[in-house]
């Protein structure tokens, strides 16, 4: 199938979908859930369960940092990890487009096999179907995951005098796709910190047993994200202008297009709420790990103005950081 494309007989159900199965989709994940050929899989799991969802529709597919596959299985095992959970297995449901180069295929499974190597989560059960030339964009993703709860943890457990503690830069995930679509020059330094966070968010949770929620600002950025635990926590958020680490790229790139980095979206990034007493033994262990080496403590929560989040500037006024009224950026995940 090297110089074949994706035809809709391939989503058919019939001999050429399962060529596709047995010759692309199997060596990319084959393990012994999948080789069952089933439709689910029966899976071993003891104790409280998360559960959750995602579709991914990025454009462009490929770019400074990885691809849609990649994406795909950082951000189902992101959710995961930021409910208190150990992700351990999740789902692939392909939409492919007539047309598809096979071999574009195969790097974007390749990257999802490494990406979920690296999260060490196994991909068990999927499905495939194929749309008709300009009823999709090339490919679409569906994952869905499941892990085991170490200690759940939830918006509502927020209190106020709690730091809010940020694992790195804001925006590059945004910033990086943003500028690959508009055909923006960039340095090589700057790319998708698109990252699995199923390591981190446990290293988190053993230092900081006082972490109340732990977030990852994705669609909306820091901005949608602090907006949405501010109200449900019923707490006021106050930001520290000169602690938000933004590169100088992504800052360039807002500013041209209009943006605040606030609002832009992470891939690899988190948010956690904890108690002022372990935070400085918490920022020591996140720099310790390749995903946590930039984090920081960007601000605090308060009981006064609860459900709004303000930005202390470097004149010492207050600004406040609305939710974003929609999806700035577009097919970012």
């Amino acid at each position: 199938m090297e110089n074949e494309k994706i035809t809709l007989a391939h989503g058919a159900g019939g001999s050429l979908s399962q060529a596709l199965m047995e010759s692309v989709i199997l060596p990319a994940f084959g393990n012994e859930f999948l080789q069952k050929m089933h439709d689910g899989a029966a899976l071993d799991l003891g104790g409280k369960t998360a559960f959750t969802t995602d579709s991914f529709v990025v454009a462009p597919r490929f770019f400074p940092g990885g691809d849609i596959g990649k994406l795909a299985v950082c951000g189902t095992v992101n959710d995961l990890a930021m409910t208190g959970a150990v992700p351990r297995y999740i789902s692939c449901a392909l939409i492919l487009e007539e047309g598809l180069p096979i071999e574009e295929l195969r790097r974007i499974l390749h990257s999802m096999k490494e990406a979920a190597a690296e999260a060490k989560v196994a991909i068990v059960t999927g499905d495939t179907k194929v749309v008709g030339k300009g009823a999709a964009d090339g490919i679409y993703i569906n994952t869905a995951g499941i892990g085991e709860i170490e200690r759940a943890m939830e918006p509502q457990n927020v209190r106020a005098d709690m730091d809010v503690i940020l694992s790195g830069t804001l925006g590059d995930h945004a910033a990086t796709v943003m500028a690959e679509r508009h055909g923006i020059e960039i340095p090589a330094t700057l790319h998708s910190d698109c990252a699995p966070l199923g390591d981190l968010a446990a290293l988190m949770r053993r230092t900081a047993p006082s972490i109340a929620c732990m977030r990852d600002p994705t669609r909306g950025g820091a901005a949608a994200v602090l907006n949405e635990i501010a109200c449900a926590a019923q707490v006021g958020v106050i930001l520290d202008e000169e602690a938000l680490p933004v590169r100088e790229e992504v800052e360039g790139i807002a500013a041209f297009l209009g943006f605040d980095p606030l609002e832009l979206a992470n891939e690899g990034k988190a948010i956690a709420f904890c108690a002022p007493e372990e935070t400085a033994a918490l920022l020591a262990a996140m720099r310790e790990h390749p995903y946590g080496r930039n984090a920081c403590c960007i601000g605090r929560t308060t009981a006064e103005e609860p459900g709004i989040v303000a930005l202390r500037t470097a004149l010492g006024g207050l600004r406040i950081v609305d939710m974003p009224l929609g999806n700035l950026v577009p097919r970012i995940c």
